[in-house]
């Protein structure tokens, strides 16, 4: 087999295959066994047919397309193999020959991943931040337990107020006529949450319980379903219940029932650790982002469109995951969004562009440098996994090499050792 490329415009190869006709002979051969199994001829068993008498009924032409569809995706493989050429579309494939005693020649149009330029990526300079946790940031965080241990009792004699919880029904109305999703018996509002529209919560503040009263507001210009975006609405609102939060004293006795320790001042301190901990890690991913940011604005990159679209969909995929996590749909999701799949695409585009390109770079940067997952790494990594999933490591093993992430997994161990590479090769700004 004979296999030559060019590189044309917007990251595309066309490469110019020719097979030897021995191979065009064998996959004719193998055709023919394939299609005289099922066809029948008058004399003759199903898949006894004599070729001469086949052809001579048939055609040789009857055996082409299966010849072609056994010859062209071998073919097409050894060829991208043998010239380091790496796709990111399917080809778009042109029959210039094909016929019994000719060579097949083909030509295949396909992009390829495109070559990066890199800039400067060693010294990067990387603001340093001071990390550490105020008393505010403490306060705040024990603010927030409490709230979270808070008991929450029915108030039977009184009004509604900031960050009390109403259970109201409701039904909203535009120019007079109700609007699908606009009605819900029983509903729990947490009052100063903000996650009504605009001006709805405010205005419950006050009511009683089984109160009844209209409530005017106006959707906002950027809401998501088109045909409410800044209309004005009312909504008939009756309050049924309302509950009050309890906070629990901040002492002693509430470390105890929300820790191991014994008293406030110690539990504070183990806060203040976890804390610090967390904006530690919180940092080093502000550092790993900022330095992959630089890295690849300094490098150059024309990042193929089919690239992009890839890896929308893979992001659509990790979104209806974490829906499914959550216990919803993507169809369901659609439905309370006001979106539909295509907008979701669009909106997940720029960050898309921005993942490919990074990628891009890290590889580039990787290959430059020689950075590769060794079997020790692997083996790290899958002993990490085996410890958090309590399975034998050889058991995690198989598994990501049964469903084909063995490669997605040292992928991005490399990614990893790339970034720590960046730095530990950068400066302080």
């Amino acid at each position: 087999m004979k296999a030559t490329w060019e590189k044309i415009e917007n990251n595309q190869v066309v490469l110019r295959v020719e097979v030897d006709e021995t191979k065009v002979a064998e996959a004719l051969d193998k055709a023919f066994k394939k299609v005289s199994a099922k066809v029948v001829v008058p004399g003759f068993r199903k898949g006894k047919v004599p070729r001469v008498i086949f052809e001579k009924r048939f055609g040789v032409e009857s055996l082409y397309q299966d010849a072609l569809d056994i010859l062209l995706p071998e073919a097409y493989i050894q060829a991208i193999q043998e010239n380091d050429i790496t796709p990111v579309d399917r080809p778009s494939v042109d029959v210039e020959q094909f016929g019994k005693g000719q060579p097949l020649i083909f030509k295949a149009t396909v992009t390829v991943k495109p070559e990066v330029k890199l800039g400067e990526y060693k010294g990067v300079p990387i603001a340093n931040a001071a990390v550490e946790v105020t008393d505010e940031e403490l306060d705040a965080e024990l603010k927030r337990l409490q709230e979270r241990h808070a008991e929450l009792t029915v108030v039977e004699d009184g009004a509604v107020e900031n960050g009390d919880f109403a259970i109201i029904d409701f039904e909203g109305f535009v120019d007079g006529e109700a609007f699908e999703g606009g009605k819900a018996e029983n509903y729990q509002l947490e009052i100063g949450s903000g996650s009504f529209i605009p001006g709805f919560e405010e205005q419950i503040v006050g009511m009683k319980k089984g109160e009844e009263k209209d409530i005017e507001v106006t959707f906002p210009e950027e809401y998501h379903a088109e045909n409410l975006k800044g209309k004005a609405a009312v909504f008939k609102v009756k309050v049924n219940e309302i509950k009050r939060k309890n906070l629990p004293a901040l002492d002693d006795e509430f470390a105890k029932d929300v820790s191991e320790f014994d008293t406030l001042d110690e539990y504070k301190e183990d806060l203040k650790q976890k804390l610090l901990a967390r904006k530690q890690k919180e940092d080093e991913r502000r550092k790993e982002n900022e330095i992959v940011k630089l890295v690849a604005e300094a490098s150059e990159v024309d990042v193929p469109e089919v690239m992009i679209d890839n890896e929308v969909e893979l992001m659509v995929n990790e979104f209806e995951q974490r829906l499914r996590a959550q216990g919803m749909s993507l169809d369901l999701y659609y439905q309370f969004s006001g979106q539909n799949e295509q907008q979701l695409k669009e909106q997940m585009r720029p960050d898309a562009s921005v993942r490919v390109r990074n990628n891009l770079v890290l590889e580039a940067v990787a290959k430059a440098e020689g950075i590769e997952a060794t079997e020790e790494d692997v083996n790290a990594e899958l002993s990490k996994l085996s410890e958090q999933f309590k399975r034998p490591v050889e058991e995690i093993r198989s598994i990501f090499a049964s469903n084909g992430t063995l490669d997605k997994l040292t992928y991005d161990i490399v990614t990893r050792k790339t970034i720590d590479f960046l730095l530990a090769h950068s400066k302080s700004a």
